[in-house]
């Protein structure tokens, strides 16, 4: 098939990257690139800017800064119409009537037989319209589908509507410099509507970094991507503002999770730690897709678990996720291989090498010794409790 691409010219140590139509741009896509993006992924079939410095660069200025990033291939599917409610709660393991107007909650999606479709933040705009705020899956489809088969008076559509992401310790000045005092009082997990420069958005107390952060929905955002960017920038020049990617380092350090690498289709919440307590309510008679298999695992118990893991030895890298998920096996202290990290990086501020893998629960006491075969070399490494950083999310909700 004939495809019009489009060259993109970096500095002569970038590859050249073709931009094909059938993958998509985000509405900051433009404006995102002329900060001199190194490195893009493609993520909810959207280009996605990962990188335009380098890595540690970037995490510092996450960290002891303020940073703004394209995370407007987070597409946007709302879920509306009179039982939209009714449908949500059969989508998700959480208790939906726990989740007011202007509030927002991490989720999963989980499958009949109890695996994570995918995990994203969902957001409940009014009584009966809901976004979720995907991770990289095609979930528009399966709530289409279920909504097909539902028999209920739902819409299920994604929305024009694209976010960008303000983190750092330096984000609330500048969230001020955009929308006043009023800013300041959205709770963590909390929403409020807003206009900017005659930009409808939602501002969101949330963010995928372990810092300090918001969220800026944009509506109409095909139109108005270019000049809620440019607002946005300039509002956070005077404080020091650097463009980069989804900082990996620290949402490692921090315990987040990254769908596709960490948790999959194949995983359920209560082999990552989660479905013990708030991301799986068994909740009285209300059903909700997976739940049979839920509590099936809950009652039988899981064979494999996620867990931290201190890697040994030299620097692994910086920017891992994905790509080493084939070429860092997990061995047991006698050599036979029993699992796979799943991500891991080395930590600037702790200068040591971190991340997380998949073993068998045999192997996922604390203080488990285990061997895993790094881009390095084979490293000795130990079971170690996780987050690794600012374990009860004090930094965020500051």
């Amino acid at each position: 098939m004939s495809q019009v691409i489009e060259r993109i010219d970096h500095t002569q140590t970038t590859p050249e990257i073709l931009l094909y139509p059938r993958i998509r741009k985000s509405p900051f896509f433009y404006a995102s690139r002329r900060h001199g993006v190194r490195k893009y992924s493609v993520y909810n079939h959207h280009y996605h800017p990962r990188l335009y410095t380098d890595p540690v660069d970037e995490y510092w200025a996450l960290v002891e800064g303020v940073t703004l990033w394209d995370v407007g291939v987070e597409r946007q599917i709302e879920i509306s119409g009179p039982d939209a409610f009714t449908f949500t709660q059969r989508l998700v393991p959480r208790d939906m009537r726990q989740c007011q107007v202007g509030q927002c909650k991490y989720v999963f999606v989980t499958a009949d037989d109890g695996g994570i479709i995918n995990d994203p933040v969902l957001l409940r705009i009014e009584e009966n319209r809901f976004w979720l705020s995907l991770a990289d899956s095609d979930v528009l489809l399966w709530c289409q589908g279920l909504a097909y088969h539902s028999g209920l008076d739902v819409t299920i559509r994604e929305v024009d509507v694209a976010p960008v992401q303000v983190q750092g310790p330096n984000a609330k000045p500048v969230m001020v410099d955009l929308f006043g005092e009023r800013v300041l009082e959205i709770p963590y997990y909390h929403l409020m509507e807003a206009e900017l420069d005659g930009m409808s958005v939602v501002v969101s107390r949330t963010g995928y970094s372990g810092e300090i952060g918001y969220e800026i929905y944009l509506r109409e955002a095909t139109r108005y991507g270019e000049a809620l960017w440019q607002r946005v920038f300039e509002a956070g020049r005077p404080h020091g503002m650097q463009v980069i990617g989804p900082c990996h380092i620290r949402r490692i350090e921090g315990g987040i999770l990254a769908f596709g690498c960490d948790i999959w289709y194949d995983t359920n919440p209560f082999e990552v730690g989660m479905g013990y307590d708030w991301m799986v309510d068994l909740r009285g008679d209300d059903d909700f897709i997976g739940r049979a298999a839920l509590e099936r695992i809950k009652a039988e118990g899981v064979s494999r678990r996620l867990v931290g893991v201190e890697i040994d030895g030299p620097s692994i890298g910086y920017f891992t996720d994905g790509s080493m998920i084939d070429v860092f096996p997990v061995h047991d202290s006698s050599g036979s291989l029993i699992g796979k990290v799943t991500s891991a990086t080395r930590s600037p501020r702790q200068e040591r090498n971190i991340g997380y893998a998949m073993v068998p629960i045999s192997h996922a006491e604390l203080g488990t010794p285990l061997r895993i075969e790094a881009n390095t070399g084979m490293q000795e490494a130990v079971v170690v409790t996780k987050p690794f950083h600012d374990p009860r999310k004090d930094i965020p909700k500051g």
